[in-house]
């Protein structure tokens, strides 16, 4: 269960992606250009202390471009080449807000959805009064009763895959959908109401 606040941000999230994606070599996205929601789903944090999100996204008529961020309170040692921007909360205060893919909490909760057959997280509202609808949906193909704890990530880009290396495995990122091949192992799928389900993630074998 991912708790959500209702809460004003500066800047916004599709507003930080409009800056931050034209820098991207894989996106394809040029600086001005308005950033369109497709979906976007969250996972857990199972120490609660790190926001997972996963936005796919859209310029025009372009392909859905796949884009994990993690929020912290701190910043993340190390990942100074992930950062996205920073951002002020009006519930939570200042945040940093990072490509995920840099950040080991993300390996780790999307290696667990991934190996376990997990899926995305409720969205509980901070009142307590009830759930948001979701925006998006994604399942993991595998059926292993558990998975590694990840603490440490390695993480490069090739063309438009990211491959991010950890002491259990290689987890595939693909950031631009529908664009090649998927490499072989237990995938990660995602869609949302005008996007129809496709492998975001890949597990390598």
């Amino acid at each position: 269960m991912a708790v959500i606040h209702e809460a004003t941000l500066r800047p916004g999230k599709l507003e930080a992606l409009g800056a931050w994606l034209p820098d991207q070599p894989w996106s394809g996205v040029a600086a001005g250009s308005a950033v369109e929601q497709v979906a976007r789903f969250r996972f857990d944090d199972p120490a609660g202390e790190v926001g997972v999100e996963t936005y796919l996204v859209r310029v025009g008529d372009g392909p859905v471009l796949h884009v994990p961020l993690t929020y912290r309170g701190a910043p993340l040692a190390g990942a100074e080449a992930f950062l996205v921007t920073e951002m002020e909360h009006s519930v939570l205060g200042h945040r940093w807000v990072y490509d995920a893919v840099g950040d080991p909490v993300y390996a780790d909760v999307l290696r667990r959805a991934i190996a376990t057959g997990g899926h995305e997280a409720e969205l509980e509202r901070a009142s307590g009064d009830g759930t948001f609808a979701k925006e998006g949906a994604a399942a993991g193909s595998g059926t292993d009763a558990d998975s590694p704890a990840i603490v440490e990530v390695s993480a490069h880009t090739e063309g438009a895959v990211t491959t991010i290396d950890t002491a259990h495995g290689a987890l595939v990122v693909l950031r631009v959908l529908g664009s090649g091949g998927v490499p072989t192992g237990r995938t990660l799928t995602a869609g949302g109401a005008s996007a129809a389900p496709t492998v975001v993630a890949v597990l390598a074998d």
